[in-house]
This record gives C-alpha cells, structure tokens and sequence, in this order.
C-alpha cells in the first residue's frame, strides 16, 4: 500500500497539546543542541571567548575514547555531553571528560547510529530526554540518568522499518527521521517520517516517489510504484521554527548510473522538498539533478539564514559542487539558475534528461571538467606521479569529459577502451558535512573537494534486450579498466620505491592539476566567492609542494570569534581559519584523521571548548 504525501497517521497532533509540554525553547548561547547546533542547521556558535586573537593559544584539554569508529558529533547541553558510540550512549561532564553515565544496548542488538543523538529539552512534568536510532529502532532515553523512557513506544522503543542512520530531527513534539534504504530500484521505499517525542507513535510518512495522478507522478515513465532508493539519508533536516517548515533532503533514484527503467526527471529524486512538520503536508521543492545517472544524492538541506534583503534561504550545495540559494518560503532561487542544456550520452534505452538546474551567479566550488593538458606535471607534484598518471590516460583509452553532467558513454562488448571521466564525482563535491554559516552575515562556508569517477557504461546481461527485472542485477552498469574509477595514482617521492607492476608504492593522489580541496567562503547575499584556501596537504610530497588539498567528505563550522574551524582531512590535522580572510590561524596534529564536523560548547566552568571526533576519540581543546 503506497502512503499518500503528508498521510497524518492519526489525531495525533491535536493530542499533543494536552500533553502540557511547552514549545522547543530557544538554545542557549553555550549549548550545542543537533548535529548541525541548531535547527536551522548553521553550526554556527555565538561563542566567542576564543577568537582570531587568541586562538594560537588553544591546547588539548581532555579526550574520550569511543571504543568505536563513527562520524558521530557530540551535543552538549547545560555542560553534558551526549555522543554515541556502537552498543553504548555515553554522557559526560563535557569540562572534564567524566562519564556521568552510560547506557549499554543488551548483546546481540544493533549499534546505536554513527551519527549521534537528537535531544528534546522536555517542558513541565516531562523531562528532557535524548532520542537515537539502533538498527529499526527508535530508542528515548533520559537525558538525566540514560535510562529508557519505558512510556516511550514498547518499553522505551519504537520500529522503524526501514531503519535510519543519522540523527532525528526534533522540532516541538515531532521527530523527524529518514531511511537507510538499500540503493535497489525495487524494495522498501526511502520515504522520511515522523513520529511523536511523547508517545512514540508515527504522525506521518512522505511519500518520495509519487504515484500517477499525484504531483511528480508522471516523472517516472510507466510509473514509480514499488521503487526503492530516492530515500533520506542525510543525518538530520533543516528546519524554520517560525514556520513550523522542515526541508526534508531527498536522495537520487537507483540505479546510480542507468535509469532507462525510469524516463523523466524522477521527483522527488535529488530534491529540497518543504512540508509541514506537523502533518508532512507537502508545501514546496526543487530539484538540483534531473534524472540522477550521476551518484550525485542530497546528503542534505544546506543552512537556512536570513539575507540581506529581509527574507530567508537554504544555502544548499551537494555532491555537484552547484551552490543554490533558495527562497525559504517558496523554494524559488534568490539568484539566477536556468535550465541549461547537458552533454548527451549513448547508452542504449538510456533517458537522457535535456537540462540542469545551473545557477548563474556563483561558479562550482570543484573540478568539471577536464582535457589532457589537465593532467599533473612534474612541478606540480613529482616526476614518479606525473609520468603515472599518463600512463593512466593511456591505459584507459583515453578520458571522455564535455563538462559537468557528462555522463558515462556506452562500450560495446569487444570494443576499444575508452574511459568516461565525471567531474566531480564519487564523494563530490561538497558531501555529507555540508555547509556551515553565520547568520549574522550571510557567509556560507564549505569543504569543497575534487574528486573524479572514471569508467563506461557496458550490458551486464549478456545480449539480452533491455528488459527492467526486479530480482536481477540491472541490464547496464559502470565498469572500468581497474573495477575502482577514480582517476588517482599512486606515489612514493620520497622512497622511489615501486610494486610488480611499476606503479609507485604509497599514497594515492589525483591525476589532475591541484588543489585537489578547498575551504570555500561564499556571500550567500551575493553568490561572491569571497576567498577558497587549499585544504589538507600531501606530506609524501616534496618541501614546498605539500599544500595540495587533500580532503574528505566531513565540513567545517564557524563562530562569532571570527573563525572557522575544520578537521576533515587525511593528514591527521585540526585547523582554525580566520572566517573573514581565509587565512590558518591554528593547526594541530591528531591522532587520526577527523572524520566527523567540528563542534564547540561552553562547560559547566564557563570555558569555551572545541570538539572533534578523531578517528573514534573525541578530543577537546581550551584555552
């Protein structure tokens, strides 16, 4: 049975009144409330005892190891800290590290998710609690003393199938969640839901691939009935309290790289869309991809702040790198995005959406393109990476690129090699850190990255005519010269050593001209790209050619003391940039790469603290 958009599951919500439980309040200045701080998901603090004066000065002041690898962002509120950590919650006294208390899952049940918690702060004769998904479970636990919330569900629990990797989005009495969807064309659909802090009860279920007759129902060719995919999976949503509005961030369709059994644009595929928290009721979207044969996803909503000009917008930027400012109120653009035309490709039954959605004002913030005399030099990097990598474009029969959109070209069984190359492709772009911003400003500041996916599309089914089955792999698919894509080679410059095969033995670094990642400032008033400082650095690289850019897919966050803070990168480093020039200020080395947004909090001592999950260790530096 196919759930209608905005379908109220119930007269919950008249209910919820009479609970007594007061509206969410506003978060205090020293607190860190949602993964991304507030709902409006900025991760931007109104801290600013550290500062672009005094930051140098900042030093480790206490760590906790997690006994579990994740990318989950601590919350802190009134001096505790929350975090996840696989079979455990854990609270802490976030000025010193001490456990206060820690709540451990019975053998045998799944992890808690890698992302964090939500928290709820609770009103009159209810108490704060903590809300976190495991597996098909969503748990409620108290916020004071980790137990779980026996009215809560089925003893403190409540089924969520399918289950839902990030972060509940908690706004009032409404908890919103996604799906972790396996990325199938057929199965358990992807749709984000909602369920009632109190009571545990389901409110409403968003269906993201309508039906005939419905809005975007004739998006889909035959139809969308039984899809799978097209699923939330971003770690939380945005939300505007004012208007009671939650932006849900909806993902591409599967396949990744063919939809001939999907013709149309396929909303509400790779969309913003706004619906009503309350009752899911849909009020508006716009969709960043059109028919998605790109991997290219919405991780998320991007942060929504006031402008300039007295309204408000979502700051969104993805995995194509395209930087979309959008009318809170109707998702119309504040600068200009027009219906551009896109290279074609030639894979047979294959749909090929004629435009995209480009904005027109601000540039993408990565790599799109790319031509031979793109590839490394040896005075970009070294002599070993560069002659590898032309060997590289010699191996794959050379790269097909005609700009951003180009998707990957058809070979025949038998045929040459000849490899397609996306730009940016795999992880992005800008991936599922997203942005941060400040709202007393209108900056956007992104980790933006270049990354490449390389291949072509070949038959998978032999000679079979297209056909679409639900129980078999697709009929096409992406494949390259060494099963993996990205255009990378690897490199030793500093050893010369090299494997069976002559390739460089080492790290492994892009084909094309550096940077390859970039702390990015924009106006969001403007669409101005204010200043972009290489990222990351290649210590296997020579003295003076290290400051290559060298990220991943987590993002930075930005406070009043003029900084902006992020880890993100593969050289195991923590950095502090001042938010206005783009200019380090602060760096310091960790014990693994930080693979999770930075956050920063006051403690029960009235210090400021910055926090960042380092490789399974939460590591927190003061003053």
């Amino acid at each position: 049975m196919r759930k209608a958009r905005g379908l109220v599951l119930g007269a919950l919500l008249a209910s919820t009144g009479a609970t007594g439980v007061v509206a969410q309040s506003a978060i205090a200045d020293g607190d860190w409330q949602t993964i991304n701080r507030d709902l409006a998901a900025t991760r931007y603090s109104p801290l600013d005892q550290i500062n672009r004066a005094n930051v140098a000065g900042l030093k480790p002041a206490w760590s906790y190891t997690l006994r579990a690898f994740n990318t989950a962002v601590p919350l802190v509120v009134n001096g505790t800290m929350y975090i996840t950590a696989q079979s455990r919650v854990v609270a802490l006294d976030a000025a010193t590290g001490e456990e206060i208390w820690v709540h451990e899952s019975q053998a045998g049940a799944a992890g808690f998710s890698g992302r964090g918690v939500g928290y709820w702060p609770g009103g009159r004769n209810l108490a704060p609690r903590l809300l976190v998904t495991r597996g098909s479970e969503l748990v409620a636990l108290d916020a004071a003393t980790g137990r779980l919330v026996e009215s809560f569900g089925n003893g403190g629990a409540v089924v969520i199938d399918p289950g839902y990797g990030g972060t509940p989005t908690i706004h009032g009495n409404v908890a919103v969640i996604g799906a972790a969807t396996l990325e199938n064309p057929q199965g358990a659909p992807g749709n984000p839901r909602a369920f009632n802090v109190i009571t545990g009860e389901k409110m409403w279920e968003f269906d993201t691939t309508p039906a005939p007759g419905e809005l975007g129902g004739d998006t889909w060719g035959s139809g969308a009935e039984g899809r799978g995919g097209t699923n939330m999976w971003g770690f939380a949503a945005t939300v505007d309290a004012d208007t009671d509005t939650v932006y849900l961030p909806i993902a591409g369709p599967s396949h990744n790289y063919f939809g001939g059994d999907r013709p149309g644009s396929n909303l509400f595929g790779n969309s913003i869309v706004a619906v009503d928290a309350e009752t899911g009721a849909y009020k508006w979207h716009f969709q960043t991809v059109h028919h998605d044969i790109w991997d290219i996803d919405m991780s998320h909503a991007g942060p929504l702040i006031p402008l300039a000009n007295g309204g408000k917008a979502l700051t969104n930027v993805g995995k194509s790198s395209l930087f979309y400012v959008l009318d809170a109120e109707n998702g119309e653009p504040v600068h200009a995005v027009e219906e551009t035309p896109v290279p074609r490709g030639n894979v047979p039954g294959e749909y090929y959406h004629p435009t995209q959605p480009i904005p027109q004002v601000t540039p993408p913030l990565s790599r799109v393109s790319m031509s031979y005399g793109d590839i490394v030099t040896a005075e970009d990097t070294n002599a070993a990476h560069a002659e590898a990598c032309l060997n590289m474009w010699d191996t794959a029969g050379g790269y097909i690129n005609q700009g951003i959109f180009t998707p990957f070209m058809y070979r025949a069984e038998g045929a040459p090699v000849q490899s397609t190359i996306q730009l940016p492709g795999g992880i992005g772009g800008v991936n599922w850190g997203g942005p941060s911003a400040n709202p007393t400003n209108g900056m956007v500041y992104v980790n933006a990255i270049d990354t490449s996916l390389v291949g072509w599309v070949e038959r998978v089914q032999g000679d079979q005519p297209y056909s679409f089955d639900a129980t078999s792999a697709p009929a096409y698919d992406r494949a390259s010269v060494d099963g993996k894509g990205p255009f990378f080679s690897f490199q030793a410059p500093l050893s010369g050593e090299y494997d069976e095969n002559g390739r460089a033995v080492g790290v492994a670094a892009p084909c094309y001209k550096p940077p390859w990642a970039r702390l990015t400032a924009i106006n969001a008033n403007t669409g101005e790209i204010v200043w972009a400082v290489p990222l990351g650095i290649y210590e296997e690289q020579p003295e003076g050619r290290q400051l290559l850019g060298n990220a991943g897919s987590a993002g930075p966050s930005v406070t009043a003391g003029g900084l902006v803070f992020v880890g993100a990168t593969n050289d195991k480093r923590f950095r502090a940039f001042d938010a206005d020039t783009g200019e380090q200020l602060w760096e310091t080395t960790l014990n693994g790469n930080a693979n999770a947004n930075p956050m920063t909090y006051r403690g029960s001592d009235g210090k400021q603290y910055v926090a960042i999950n380092a490789s399974g260790v939460i590591m927190v530096y003061s003053l």
